[in-house]
C-alpha cells in the first residue's frame, strides 16, 4: 500500500457527555467477552459506534479500534489498516504480514492472512 495510513481511523471516538447510557446493551457486550465473536449490527445512525465508544473504557480487555469506509474495500488496504489497529494493542502483531503487504511483489491475500493468523 503506497498511501500513508490515516491514523485517525485507529482512535476510539470521544463520547459526548450528553449521550444516554445504555446499561442493558453494555451488559450484553460484557457477556460477549466470553464468546469468540460478538457482532454489533444495526442500520446506519442507530448508535453502534457510540455504544462501543461508551463500552470500551469499561472493558477490562485491550481493544483495537478500526473505523472503515467504502475505500477500505480493497483487501490490501483493509489488511494494512487491520494490522495497524492490532499494533495499537500489540506492537509486534502482524509484522510478517505487514512486510508481505509492503513487498514489491503483489501481495497474495491468503498468504498475508495466514501470516497474520
Amino acid at each position: 500500500m503506497d498511501a500513508p495510513l490515516l491514523t485517525v481511523k485507529l482512535y476510539i471516538p470521544p463520547v459526548r457527555p450528553e449521550m444516554m447510557p445504555r446499561p442493558g446493551l453494555i451488559e450484553r457486550l460484557n457477556v460477549g467477552l466470553c464468546r469468540r465473536l460478538t457482532l454489533v449490527s444495526a442500520p446506519a445512525g442507530y448508535g453502534k459506534t457510540t455504544l462501543l465508544a461508551q463500552w470500551v473504557p469499561q472493558c477490562e480487555q485491550p481493544v483495537a479500534w478500526l473505523s472503515l469506509d467504502e475505500r477500505d474495500n480493497d483487501p490490501v488496504r483493509f489488511l494494512s489498516y487491520l494490522i495497524a489497529a492490532l499494533q495499537t494493542v500489540r506492537p509486534e502483531a502482524g509484522r510478517e504480514a505487514q512486510s508481505a503487504l509492503q513487498s514489491p511483489q503483489p501481495a497474495v491475500v491468503e498468504h498475508v492472512l495466514t501470516l497474520l493468523i
